[in-house]
């Protein structure tokens, strides 16, 4: 190690490394909470004045995080945040966390990330790390952030230290959080990768070293696109079961994993959600074509999970086609719009796909409920999340059950409804027959699920 690499090792194992996080959202400002609770001094950096202003006031916005917590680093000044990067040349290691989504032509968007480096680089002083954590392609350390870095005249491995380690958030998972969830790291030099690594360390249980970056950052890829592909096979299995009629496709599921081993189980659905899942197949896709490579199984798991909504609007098409009613006048009402159970999280969320597509059907009167998410834009249309009652559930001609949070009384809610379509299996553990008449389960292979 030369004498920047020498130093920055020192002051990370002493504490008194400053700690930089560029983004604020699901996976910074968890990440960066984590840090204040070890002792160092941390400093967020968000462009969105609604975050800071939170934080300022000692309020905490993540789900995941305790608000206690969050209050105790702020008061005892290991936590600060702001709104722009003018004490990035005080901060030791800088990590970037921030959005990485696609365009409508689902190709690739790293603004954030050329934006962020290019901010950083403009404060850049020897003996700093830079540490990337936003999923993306393989090549965006190396062939983006390291030339932007390099462009001020310090080279990477030498004056400044530059690696990428993914983020693994699991939003609502209260077994697997920041910091007992193990983490890839892949640094440009072996300076890079040991520094990258110590830091980590400091908050995270276990890191595994990688080569380079691009095998970190492929490997992230990897994560997703698996689960893409699985969710996408059993949700096409769901669609041929409800063709075929007579085969339960969750029972199929649950079936098949009684096996010990060579299987995992996935589960159908409305369609997937979150940040990574359906962004990440395309992303690979993108880059994969600069080397006249086509990922056509990746893109077609893709698309199929895409369709999943087209499917559960046609399911409801379906139910008001036998209503006494014009499909104007028809309500339904949506049971949850996170993207998966018991998070506040609606990015990419299949329900408010479903929603949109029901729209665009004629459906006048759809309302939601979710006891996480208390308003939602659709289509220009701005939606709270009504209470549930009896008198609700009886005015309502068709449920739609698009989120299995698992705070719902099922039973409850079906007794005193008149038709519930089921996405998600929520139902599963009904037997009364009467109530079972009323639901109409995805992938169940019946019209009915008795």
């Amino acid at each position: 190690m030369n004498q920047h690499a020498q130093a920055l090792e020192e002051k990370i194992r002493a504490k008194t490394a400053r700690i930089g996080v560029i983004g604020l959202g699901y996976v910074g400002l968890p990440l960066g909470i984590e840090f204040a609770v070890k002792g160092f001094r941390t400093v967020g950096i968000d462009l969105d004045p609604r975050k800071i202003d939170s934080l300022s006031q000692g309020k905490n916005y993540i789900q995941d995080i305790d608000d206690a917590v969050v209050a105790r680093v702020l008061s005892k000044g290991l936590f600060s945040a702001q709104d722009n990067y003018a004490k990035c040349d005080e901060l030791d290691v800088i990590y970037i966390c921030v959005p990485t989504p696609f365009t409508d032509n689902k190709e690739p968007d790293i603004s954030y990330i050329k934006s962020a480096t290019e901010a950083i680089a403009s404060h850049l002083r020897a003996g700093q790390l830079i540490i990337l954590k936003s999923t993306t392609y393989p090549n965006t350390t190396e062939g983006l952030v390291q030339p932007i870095l390099e462009a001020t005249g310090k080279k990477v491995g030498t004056d400044i230290f530059l690696a990428f380690s993914p983020e693994r958030i699991d939003p609502g998972n209260q077994k697997f959080t920041t910091a007992n969830t193990p983490i890839v790291c892949g640094g440009v030099t072996s300076d890079c990768t040991t520094l990258a690594v110590l830091a980590n360390e400091q908050i995270i249980t276990t890191v595994i070293a990688v080569s380079n970056p691009k095998v970190a950052e492929m490997e992230k890829l990897l994560e997703n696109i698996f689960r893409s592909v699985n969710i996408a096979l059993v949700n096409e299995l769901a669609k041929l079961c409800d063709r075929m009629g007579g085969i339960n496709m969750w029972e199929v599921v649950e079936a098949a994993a009684t096996k010990p081993f060579g299987f995992m189980p996935f589960f159908p659905g409305p369609g997937i959600g979150g940040h990574c899942i359906l962004i990440d197949p395309y992303y690979l896709s993108w880059y994969a074509r600069a080397y006249d490579f086509e990922t056509n199984f990746i893109t077609l798991a893709a698309e199929t999970n895409e369709s999943m909504p087209f499917y559960v609007r046609d399911m409801v098409i379906h139910e008001v086609a036998h209503l006494p009613k014009s499909i104007t006048d028809v309500n339904v009402l949506v049971l949850g719009v996170a993207f998966k159970r018991d998070v506040d999280d609606t990015r990419h969320s299949p329900a408010l796909r479903v929603i949109e597509l029901l729209l665009a059907e004629g459906l006048k009167n759809i309302s939601y409920n979710d006891p996480f998410v208390s308003q939602i834009s659709i289509s220009g249309n701005e939606y709270r999340s009504v209470e549930l009652s009896e008198k609700i559930l009886g005015q309502t001609d068709i449920i739609l059950i698009t989120t299995d949070h698992t705070g719902y009384d099922y039973p409850w809610i079906i007794k005193h409804s008149s038709c519930v379509i089921d996405t998600r299996n929520a139902t599963k553990n009904i037997t009364d027959p009467a109530l079972c008449k009323k639901i109409v389960l995805l992938g169940s292979g019946n019209t009915k699920k008795n």
